[in-house]
């Protein structure tokens, strides 16, 4: 279901002026006519929204845990909400971290086979990527490479080695994602076996880019 090329996440948190479902599905049809393949979305009411850009969705539901680290769709609740939304791909934590709800193995099967939908294992090394490939995850994920215990401290560049490794190591497709915030670092990516790339804080965060152009100015 997902195509190869440019995903485009839109997601902004409550603290940023364009949260919202309204802005999110404006920001996921500019997405698609820039060219993008698909669309990773947060919660159900943003998916719902952007749905409207007729792209493949990637969604994902965080639920937050004073006790767990794991938040991104961490239970067959949250993913079951978000497939009802419209999501038809399910991002969720692969990583072997502790988690509220039911093992991460059993997750990736209920939401196969319960409720029909592909499975996204955001993953952080090669042992989580082999571990998500065995259990039925339909796509592996770099993405939470850099953002795990086991992944720290986190480099400024993305992990095109894990990348490259998982690609030549797994039967299936290798997403990659996590601070690819220029053309030729997605280049890099597709070179090293990608068969997608998700971006989002460098297309859909205005605010951010706004403050990275503010320090350049200065450091100049």
């Amino acid at each position: 279901m997902l195509p190869r090329g440019l995903v485009v996440s839109c997601q902004a948190r409550a603290d940023n002026p364009l949260h919202g479902p309204q802005f999110m599905g404006a920001m996921a049809v500019a997405a698609r006519d820039g060219g993008a393949v698909a669309i990773r979305a947060n919660g159900p009411e943003d998916i719902a929204a952007v749905r409207a850009a007729g792209l493949p969705v990637i969604g994902i539901h965080k639920v937050f845990s004073d006790r767990h680290p794991v938040y991104i769709t961490p239970d067959f609740a949250a993913a079951q909400a978000i497939v009802a939304a419209g999501a038809q791909i399910v991002a969720l934590d692969c990583t072997s971290r502790p988690r509220d709800g039911e093992p991460v193995d059993l997750l990736v099967r209920r939401i196969r086979e319960e409720l029909g939908a592909e499975v996204f294992a955001d993953i952080s090394t090669l042992d989580e990527g082999l571990a998500a490939t065995d259990w039925g995850a339909t796509y592996v994920a770099t993405t939470l490479s850099g953002y795990t215990e086991a992944t720290q401290p986190r480099p400024e560049e993305p992990d095109l080695l894990l990348l490259e490794t998982l690609a030549s190591r797994l039967s299936v497709p290798v997403v990659a994602e996590g601070r690819f915030n220029t053309p030729q670092l997605v280049r890099q990516a597709f070179d090293a076996g990608a068969h997608a790339v998700v971006v989002g804080t460098m297309i859909t965060n205005p605010r951010e880019i706004t403050r990275v152009f503010v320090q350049g100015v200065v450091a100049a």
